[in-house]
């Protein structure tokens, strides 16, 4: 990954009125502020060349201004002591950081926005915690990989973790937690492997306490803990996407069994999630050996084809619906290698989800940035680089029509330019094999 300048130490400025417990009320409307304001800019942003759209940059400049401002006040809010006006504060940081890419903004406040977070983190509640943990993992998107989100990722690591393993911190912070520190982790993993193979580890301590006990009967679980199990099993299988061959085949050896008596858990997004892990582990293991076997396939198979079946009635219709959806395509692709091919659209571009790995980096990426994700697609060189899209296209409409290529073209552009970087990140395994 592109590796972003060194930025200044920023420094939080504290606004004309200060910051009182009585402002929390007006933060909902702060966030749509930060929105509207940079919706506006965005649109007012092609200017007339002859002059006469001079007005236009004015206008993107003070909407511009604004929404700093107005996002300053959102930081300043996290330090308040009022717990309403944080979370309401964090709230508003996530919808910003989340709409629209703010990096030179951030790379100044940086360091106060960490110190403001880690201090969320280590004294908030559970809901503080949680929101925290989100808008955390949303600000290394932001940074990048480069050695600002790096820095920020090694302080905070150790507490992200501290609560994912707490039994007794909240269920909603410990499953925030979770995503954070899987999307932080891949985001900001260097070439040193310590902090992955601590990541895999605590995450894997979560979701492994839902693994059948004794003679294969599952465990009981306590109420509201499926949520928790299945955010941890995510954020571990994107980070095995960047575990070298060696550190993959024990993994793989491990956890492939007992994943496989895990697709009889009671809780439907906890299957689904076994499931997809089960095709990632498969398709990871082919890369390695083109001939990989498993041992238990016709029992696995077995069981796919039950879900990929099931019409209980006990179930609700749109979980069946999912289920089924979801294990065809497990059945389909460990019996033939077939994967169901997906779009994306973004501006006039489309990205192509072709493989297993690539969907679970880009669902992790769409959980956190939810309807941002395609802004963050066109103009984030953090995903442009992730999925091999290159620099962010700037084009006018008159140049639109010219730019036109094929489907199939695009297709063979995207899928080499995947390959590319997927090769590039098998060196970065290498090195890291031996650490491992």
């Amino acid at each position: 990954m592109p590796r972003s300048k060194k930025g200044k130490r920023g420094v939080s400025s504290k606004g004309k009125n200060g910051v009182k417990g009585e402002a929390g009320g007006s933060d909902d409307d702060l966030a749509s502020d930060v929105l509207s304001h940079y919706s506006s800019a965005s649109e007012s942003a092609s200017v007339i060349e002859d002059g006469t759209g001079g007005g236009d940059v004015v206008d993107e400049q003070t909407a511009q201004e604004e929404t700093e401002d107005k996002l300053k006040q959102c930081i300043d809010n996290v330090m308040d002591k009022s717990v309403k006006v944080r979370v309401s504060a964090l709230e508003s940081l996530r919808q910003a950081f989340s709409s629209r890419l703010l990096t030179e903004f951030l790379l100044e406040r940086r360091l106060t926005l960490s110190d403001c977070l880690e201090r969320c983190l280590r004294k908030g509640g559970g809901e503080e915690q949680a929101a925290a943990a989100t808008v955390f993992s949303l600000l290394c998107v932001q940074l990048g990989g480069g050695p600002e989100g790096e820095e920020g990722f090694k302080v905070l690591r150790p507490i992200l973790s501290t609560i994912l393993i707490d039994d007794v911190a909240s269920i909603a912070a410990r499953q925030s937690c979770a995503r954070a520190l899987g999307m932080c982790c891949y985001v900001s993993a260097a070439e040193d492997a310590e902090d992955l193979l601590k990541s895999l580890g605590h995450l894997e301590s979560v979701f492994s306490s839902a693994y059948p006990r004794g003679e294969g009967l599952m465990p009981a679980v306590k109420a509201g803990t499926a949520p928790l199990h299945t955010a941890a099993l995510q954020a571990w299988a994107l980070l095995i996407t960047l575990c070298p061959a060696s550190h993959l085949n024990s993994l793989i050896n491990h956890h492939l069994p007992r994943l496989q008596m895990c697709l009889d858990s009671p809780d439907v997004n906890f299957r689904i999630a076994v499931g997809e892990t089960i095709a990632l582990l498969y398709e990871l293991a082919r890369d390695i050996d083109r001939d990989f076997e498993y041992e238990d396939s016709d029992c696995l198979c077995d069981g796919l084809k039950s879900l990929a079946t099931d019409g209980n009635k006990h179930r609700a219709k749109n979980d069946r619906r999912k289920q089924r959806s979801i294990f065809r395509e497990v059945l389909q692709y460990i019996e033939n290698e077939d994967f169901s091919e997906e779009k994306i659209r973004f501006g006039v571009e489309a990205l192509y989800i072709d493989c297993w790995v690539r969907r679970r980096i880009y669902d992790a990426f769409k959980e956190m940035l939810e309807s941002g994700v395609r802004h963050h697609l066109q103009w984030n060189p953090l995903l442009r680089d992730v999925f091999g899209l290159g620099a962010p296209l700037i084009l006018d409409p008159s140049s639109l029509k010219a730019t036109k290529i094929s489907r199939t073209e695009r297709h063979l552009f995207n899928s080499a330019a995947f390959k590319a970087r997927t090769k590039l990140r098998n060196k970065v395994r290498d090195k890291r094999a031996d650490v491992m």
